[in-house]
Order: structure tokens, then C-alpha cells, then sequence
């Protein structure tokens, strides 16, 4: 299969400012700072308090990661999909306004089977480009429906084994709280809050999402296949599932996966399975490109 072409345009300095609110451990904003870093994009970061959320209080859309983005206008875009895929429409195509492009992803509000009112974007996996763009990016078909079924995966599946692994047992679930609160904006008296009581809960409510997530007794065999499944679908001959360069799958599955570094989960994937030499690549290609701020 043919791969994506690297495309990695220069806007003028200035042109595209960026701000991100975000929680640094969360995986859906570390999604985004992978796309940013890797394309090269300046941004300031906004450390979002988890409890009282006030550094959002401006928004209605109250999760994270929220991107605020100046091309000419104030404009905010939320869901790290919608992000992803409207900011590289934008950088491939300058035929359309940035607020023009996030109008092509609406939020749809839909009620689930338990009455609870959700919001999702239509599109959210795909680049608003006309047929010459698409071809200079997707040079077949087939790899532009690779790119997007496997961003859908890293969304709807893989993000879903980072908790229950990293709050797998109580001392895990203090490990991995202890690196919460040393990364994210606590106060004191709320982060010997959040590490005590946070760990504790979110021990028991890991339980409950293995169980709702159909995940077996030992999470870890989940994780371990679902990231040998993905080294397998990128296969022995590409270094990336882009070709010789990531595309946005690539940077969505390494910034799922990024969440659990310095953590025994991570330690245990990289022993266990076969993404060690992908996961560097990814590592050295971001540190090149990434001019974060």
C-alpha cells in the first residue's frame, strides 16, 4: 500500500496562534500536543485545574482539550479530533477560513440509552480538502481509509485500556496519581486530596470500566494486544503507518500511548509487546519537528 505524502507546510511567523487548555496526563490532549509538536506549531499551554476547572470558566464545553486558535479571529475548537482534523485541513488548504473549516465539523447532540444528553462532531476523522489536496496528501484511497480507522481505534479503543492499566492495583493507582498531581495545577491541600482519595477512586471506578469495556481479569493482556495489533497493521516494511514520515494516526495512537510513560503499565507494554521500535521512532521524528512553547 502506498503511503501519505509528508506534507509539513511553513505559515508565517505569527499567522496561527495557539493556545492549549489542557490536563497534561490526559490522553486526548496529549493526542493533540503530538499533532502540534510534530507539524512544528508554536503554542502556549494552559494547565487546566481538574477540580475547580476555573482556567475554562469562559466555556460552555467543559472538557478537555479546548484549543483556542487566532488565524485573524478568536476562534475555539473542542474534541481532539475535530482539532486534529481541522487545524491539518487548514495547514494543507488555505482556500477556507479556519472558522470556515470548523463549521464543516458540527456538534450533534444525541441522547443515550441512559438519558444522558452527549455531543459529537460529524466528520471529526476527515481533511475538508478538495480532490487535488486530498491526492497530494492520500495518493490512493486506501490509505486515507488506514489513517481513519485507525485514528477511530485509537478513540473508541485504545484509550479505553490506559485507565484501567494504570489504575490496575492500589499501588499503581497511587503511582499514577502521584504523577498527576506533580504534572498537573493542584493546590497543596488538593493535591494530598487528589492523590489519596483520587487513587482510591479511581481504583474502584477502573473495575467498573474493565467491566463495561468487556476487558479481561489481567488488563495488561488487553493492552499488550491491542498495541501489538497496531505494530502489526503499520507491518514490517513501513517505519510508520505514514511511510517513511507519521501520519495522523500515527500521532494519535503515540499520544494515547505517551500518557503512561514513567508509569509500570508502560514499563510492562514495552517488555511485553513489540511497539518499542515504532514508539522511538515516533519519540526522535516529534523532538526534531516539535517547537513547543
Amino acid at each position: 500500500m502506498k503511503s501519505s505524502v509528508l506534507f509539513l507546510p511553513q505559515l508565517p511567523a505569527g499567522s496561527l496562534q495557539l493556545t492549549l487548555y489542557q490536563y497534561k496526563t490526559c490522553p486526548f490532549c496529549s493526542k493533540v500536543r503530538a499533532f502540534l509538536d510534530y507539524h512544528g506549531l508554536p503554542y502556549e499551554i494552559v494547565e487546566v485545574n481538574p477540580i475547580m476547572r476555573k482556567e475554562i470558566k469562559f466555556s460552555s464545553y467543559r472538557k478537555v482539550p479546548i484549543l483556542l486558535a487566532n488565524a485573524g479571529s478568536p476562534l475555539q475548537l473542542n474534541d481532539s479530533s475535530v482539532i486534529i482534523s481541522a487545524i491539518k485541513t487548514y495547514l494543507v488548504s488555505r482556500r477556507n477560513s479556519l472558522e470556515e473549516i470548523v463549521s464543516f465539523y458540527p456538534p450533534v447532540k444525541t441522547v443515550t440509552e441512559k438519558g444522558k444528553e452527549v455531543v459529537e462532531y460529524e466528520n471529526k476523522y476527515w481533511l475538508m480538502l478538495d480532490e487535488k489536496e486530498t491526492k497530494r496528501v492520500y495518493p490512493v484511497k486506501e490509505v486515507r481509509v488506514e489513517e481513519m480507522k485507525w485514528r477511530k481505534w485509537a478513540d473508541d479503543w485504545l484509550v479505553h485500556l490506559i485507565s484501567p492499566n494504570v489504575y490496575r492495583t492500589p499501588k499503581e493507582a497511587l503511582a499514577s496519581f502521584d504523577y498527576i498531581v506533580r504534572e498537573g495545577k493542584f493546590g497543596t491541600l488538593e493535591g494530598l486530596f487528589a492523590k489519596y482519595v483520587g487513587a482510591v477512586a479511581m481504583f474502584f471506578v477502573s473495575k467498573r470500566l474493565k467491566k463495561r469495556h468487556q476487558l479481561r481479569d489481567d488488563v495488561r493482556e488487553d493492552l499488550y494486544e491491542a498495541v501489538n495489533e497496531w505494530v502489526k497493521a503499520v507491518g514490517k516494511n513501513r517505519q510508520f503507518m505514514g511511510g517513511n514520515q507519521p501520519n495522523l494516526a500515527d500521532l494519535a495512537v503515540y499520544g494515547v500511548l505517551r500518557v503512561m510513560e514513567g508509569l509500570e503499565a508502560f514499563d510492562d507494554m514495552m517488555a511485553h509487546t513489540n511497539i518499542q521500535p515504532w514508539y522511538q521512532r515516533m519519540e526522535e521524528v516529534i523532538e526534531k519537528t516539535g517547537v513547543a512553547i
